[in-house]
């Protein structure tokens, strides 16, 4: 399998017009380069500075002959089908829960002093995380009446009518008569 920053260099080398020209006039055979300069109408600067972004991305090899350099398309490359070309290997999603989990625990770090919320964050990003830390107190599905739920968010941080209501904005609790059930 390829992988993604091969993947990229090719496609950032096939968006040339005069590369492309270059891979066409290879698929009927290989080619000296002072012969593919003339036929496509390239200086021999341009055409070796074409044929090194080429190399590079691994559509082309070159080989020397006497005085000449003698050009071949990588078929094997050049057939593959579009889908086996992006199909490269991604990151990881263990890297991207590390890198999340990170962040959330530099934010929880900042936002809290032991088990006491010190501000409620103006960022949406980081109130979720912190509205999040904060519904881990209670059970998702299990009823709470509203006075033992304001109770338990009062000793976190005294204005617990905000939060309680960005909970249920948020999505993580639902009021339902004075009662609020855990959703997420």
């Amino acid at each position: 399998m390829m992988d993604r920053e091969t993947a990229i260099r090719i496609f950032k080398c096939l968006s040339d017009a005069s590369r492309l020209n270059i891979i066409s006039t290879l698929q009927t055979g290989e080619a000296y380069g002072e012969l593919l300069a003339q036929r496509l109408g390239l200086s021999a600067s341009t055409l070796s500075f074409h044929m090194k972004k080429l190399e590079e991305a691994g559509l082309v090899a070159s080989r020397k002959e006497q005085y000449y350099t003698v050009y071949t398309l990588n078929e094997a490359l050049t057939q593959m089908r579009l889908a086996e070309l992006i199909a490269g290997e991604i990151p990881e999603e263990d890297e991207a829960r590390q890198r999340e989990d990170a962040y959330r625990k530099k934010v929880i770090d900042a936002f809290f002093d032991g088990e006491q919320l010190k501000s409620i964050p103006v960022q949406r990003k980081k109130k979720l995380i912190v509205l999040e830390k904060i519904a881990e107190r209670f059970t998702p599905g299990q009823v709470y009446e509203e006075a033992a739920l304001s109770e338990t968010i009062a000793r976190i941080h005294p204005d617990y009518c905000t939060i309680r209501r960005d909970m249920i904005s948020e999505g993580i609790l639902r009021r339902e008569n004075g009662r609020y059930v855990r959703i997420r």
